[in-house]
């Protein structure tokens, strides 16, 4: 079934933010075409009006004239935070390149973050921007896995596309993320995409949204040896399995020269090959994770 969609006027796309990572988020769109069946962004029907089910619903938006684009010099930017600023549907509407154009120029620093080689088109813009990092989500290398979680394109295309970037001079990030538990295989993202980006950051799936019994019933049908773990992750609340993670990526970064952190100022720090892991398994217990 093809998605619904829409155009919608608001007089501003840049919307501040409070994310640690950037002083403003930029959402070209509002809902995503690539339907991931995890994404903690559904939330955003509430605020919407969609009545549609999330993956299903486009709205695409169109913002009055950004004003003195140079007053945001210096600022940064995260593109996007409850969207992807590379829907199949950019193709069409070309929202994000708009706003590239618009912000040529301007010392921002500007993270884009997305699972779609689309972001390719851009390329001759994102050259041109001094601060600028592209991130791609990925959570798998098994591409059945892919398909049942999400539309985008496959993960193949979007390791060959983190390539070329890289090899074009553009800081690249792989975000493996979510992690589902005993299916996910950290590890073996991080030796495929290791020698094409400076940034790997690691996040555990949270189900904190409505998509948690969708998940549990994924996991039931396709996984059922699973269901046990899950249950002492999600229902029991107990993080050994993050802790026995967190070690074995430890290990593996130590015995191939990576640096691993824990600490979320270093998203921040200006990266060069080889990668620098950053963990985010437990959020604002971050800090009390042992050694």
């Amino acid at each position: 079934m093809n998605p619904i969609i829409k155009t919608l006027e608001v007089k501003n796309v840049i919307t501040k933010s409070n994310l640690p990572v950037c002083d403003y988020s930029v959402n070209p769109y509002v809902g995503c075409t690539h339907a991931c069946k995890y994404c903690y962004a559904s939330f955003m029907k509430k605020f919407t009006g969609h009545d549609e089910d999330w993956g299903t619903f486009l709205d695409v938006k169109i913002w009055n004239k950004i004003k003195n684009p140079q007053r945001y010099a210096g600022k940064s930017f995260f593109m996007s935070s409850v969207t992807d600023p590379y829907n199949p549907q950019e193709k069409i509407y070309r929202r994000t390149r708009e706003f590239l154009e618009i912000f040529q120029g301007v010392d921002i620093n500007l993270s884009l973050q997305t699972k779609s080689d689309l972001i390719l088109r851009d390329l001759d813009l994102i050259r041109t921007f001094k601060n600028i990092r592209v991130g791609f989500s990925i959570n798998t290398l098994d591409e059945n896995f892919k398909d049942d979680m999400d539309k985008a394109v496959s993960i193949e295309r979007r390791l060959a596309a983190m390539k070329i970037l890289h090899e074009a001079g553009i800081r690249t990030t792989c975000f493996i993320s979510p992690i589902f538990p005993g299916i996910t295989d950290v590890v073996a993202i991080i030796y495929a995409a290791k020698n094409f980006c400076n940034l790997v950051w690691l996040e555990n799936l949270n189900l904190r949204g409505n998509f948690k019994p969708k998940i549990f019933a994924y996991v039931r049908e396709k996984y059922p040896k699973l269901l046990p773990l899950y249950n002492e992750i999600y229902h029991k609340k107990n993080l050994g399995y993050w802790f026995e993670l967190h070690k074995i990526v430890e290990d593996y970064a130590a015995k191939n020269h990576l640096e691993y952190v824990r600490n979320r100022d270093d998203m921040q720090r200006d990266f060069d090959a080889p990668p620098v892991i950053v963990n985010f398994f437990f959020h604002e217990q971050i800090k009390n994770t042992p050694r």
